[in-house]
């Protein structure tokens, strides 16, 4: 990242204009020995000089100072893949100090914002201390907030408000969830399709296929997390369980949901721990079996396309908030313990099906 560095920025400036130390320091009214210490790095100059200074050279005082208040969306990136990486075997309490510091730093920086709020949603899951865990979700709803209430871009404000969501729900604050989003589930009509009608009648007809990938894509995965939610939250009659695990799975299987997301994986267990609840064994170890092969897979790869979306790489590469792009220990097994210490699933222990899986979670 970025530091303050004036003495590079006026050496820079000084040289650009082709004038000598002297030179300067006459203009500006001051001896070529504090111009030369500017430049060294040996003191700096006063306050009430650097407008003087920045008004010479035709640059904000900011560009003086060699300081930049945002960072680029790949400096972002690359931060938070080597503060997450560092959550798998770096000291926490240096990870976390050195998130804050970049928060500070770039506190009006709002992408970064909403990444170290993300950063420290996942370092609260991982560290295992309740009061920590409690600490670092209210901190980072702090952040969306800020982003909410502050930025001017449309994408950034909705991203914040659902993650301030998330937060809420996390901290046991169902009526705040529902206050924050209640009023954002209107009827809209896609915008894809209107784009993309517009670009064919340009004859820019790659372009249309490009936004009409997005969109389904988008579609598709917020269909398939519903229906995932649906599964969770809703008490079925039989039938009707049957008929909506059926129907997700046929979504998951039209659309290679496993391929191209696999950390959606939330369906397969909470399936597999309703139909183990009814004494459907062999639903429940058909679905914990692709539970299992996905969390021992590739589960954190870089987001992309596939033989039918191959137009959105593009755009799944500028993403709002950036997931995961390596896998992660502690996450993995989190998310073994979900069957292996999951006493909702002891009707199945005795079974060759579920012995076999729990071997294959141990062996990972």
């Amino acid at each position: 990242m970025k530091a303050i560095n004036i003495a590079r920025s006026i050496i820079h400036r000084r040289k650009e204009k082709g004038i000598t130390q002297e030179e300067l320091a006459n203009h500006i009214g001051v001896s070529s020995a504090s111009v030369s210490k500017w430049e060294t790095g040996q003191s700096y100059p006063d306050i009430v000089l650097l407008p003087q200074l920045a008004a010479y050279f035709n640059i904000s005082i900011d560009e003086l100072m060699g300081y930049e208040p945002q960072l680029t969306k790949a400096e972002i990136g690359k931060l938070y893949r080597k503060l997450y990486e560092g959550l798998s075997d770096q000291p926490f309490d240096e990870v976390i100090a050195e998130c804050r510091e970049a928060i500070k730093k770039y506190f009006s920086c709002f992408p970064l914002l909403l990444q170290m709020g993300d950063l420290l949603i996942n370092a609260s899951a991982i560290h295992g201390d309740d009061d920590i865990f409690w600490d670092l979700v209210a901190e980072a709803k702090t952040l969306f907030v800020r982003v909410k209430t502050e930025s001017d871009d449309v994408e950034l404000v909705n991203t914040a408000l659902y993650m301030e969501a998330m937060c809420a729900m996390i901290l046991g604050n169902p009526d705040e969830v529902i206050a924050l989003l209640e009023k954002t589930v209107v009827h809209a009509q896609p915008p894809e399709s209107l784009i993309a009608t517009a670009y064919c009648m340009l004859e820019k007809h790659k372009e249309a296929e490009t936004i009409l990938q997005v969109g389904i894509y988008q579609n598709i995965l917020s269909a398939f997390d519903l229906l995932s939610t649906y599964i969770v939250c809703v008490d079925h009659d039989t039938e009707r369980f049957d008929e909506l695990v059926k129907r997700t799975i046929a979504l998951v299987e039209a659309f290679n949901i496993k391929e191209l997301r696999p950390e959606q994986i939330g369906f397969y267990w909470a399936a597999a721990v309703r139909y183990a609840a009814a004494q459907k064994t062999e639903q429940a170890l058909d679905l914990l079996e692709q539970y299992t092969e996905i969390v021992t897979g590739d589960l954190f790869g870089q987001p992309k396309g596939d033989w039918f979306f191959n137009r959105i790489d593009a755009w799944l590469g500028e993403p709002v908030i950036e997931t995961p792009l390596t896998p992660h220990k502690i996450v993995k097994e989190s998310l073994a313990e979900g069957i292996l210490d999951n006493p909702d699933l002891s009707v199945l222990r005795d079974t060759p099906r579920f012995r076999a899986i729990v071997k294959r979670l141990e062996e990972m």
